[in-house]
């Protein structure tokens, strides 16, 4: 019986089969098999299908693990925004106030009565900027002014663009009505030359000195708390 799966094993290699596939077939240990087979040569032809199954194996392998890292992370992330819930009024007034302590404008001695301004291109961290102008400042849109960068070989979308901050904002067309050109070469490691571009969108606060004065005062009021 030995001496049978020896010679069926032989043959399935020389037909150019892996040791997988042939211990699929025979049930023997993978060192009986591998002194059974040493002395059996491979084509090249047998070499190159036998390399081409271990890539095809080995990028299976890693696009399982890679979904199996997506499904994880989602687990993660699920589990954390259940984590935060309700936002308080308080908690928006301090979210607000770091946002804009990282992103707004700050007045400086050589230039007094600055206007309060927030720049980002990220239209999720715009949303809530407004809503804090909104719920926390008491500003409405009519108190608000837009001013949009967009580099000069994304001019063509214009248009475009300003139909997606729009839409984002759920303002009119007419909010938008300066537009900058940016000159100068995209950088070409940037991910966000395509379509996914929507340039940069700078909030002004108009009779906005007395704010940003305001604005200074609670993000001392919180650095200083936890000093």
């Amino acid at each position: 019986m030995k001496a049978i799966l020896k010679e069926k094993a032989v043959n399935l290699r020389r037909k150019g089969y892996s040791y997988h596939e042939i211990m699929a077939k025979i049930p023997v240990a993978k060192s009986t098999l591998a002194e059974w087979l040493r002395s059996v040569g491979l084509s090249k032809q047998q070499k190159q299908r036998l390399t081409e199954k271990k890539l095809a194996s080995a990028k299976r392998g890693a696009e399982t693990r890679h979904r199996q890292r997506i499904i994880f992370s989602q687990k993660i992330i699920e589990t954390a925004k259940k984590e935060i819930g309700p936002i308080s009024k308080r908690e928006l007034w301090l979210i607000g106030t770091m946002l804009y302590w990282a992103e707004g404008s700050k007045e400086k001695d050589y230039r007094p009565g600055s206007r309060a301004a927030f720049t980002n291109s990220d239209p999720d961290m715009i949303t809530i900027f407004l809503c804090w102008l909104r719920q926390i400042c008491g500003k409405t849109l009519k108190d608000i002014t837009f001013d949009l960068s967009i580099h000069e070989l994304q001019k063509n979308r214009t248009a475009e663009i300003v139909g997606f901050w729009s839409k984002e904002l759920k303002c009119p067309r007419t909010y938008f009505r300066h537009i900058y050109y940016k000159r100068g070469s995209l950088n070409t490691k940037q991910k966000n030359i395509d379509a996914s571009y929507h340039g940069i969108l700078k909030i002004i606060v108009k009779s906005s000195s007395l704010l940003t004065r305001q604005i200074a005062g609670w993000t001392d009021g919180v650095v200083k708390s936890l000093r």
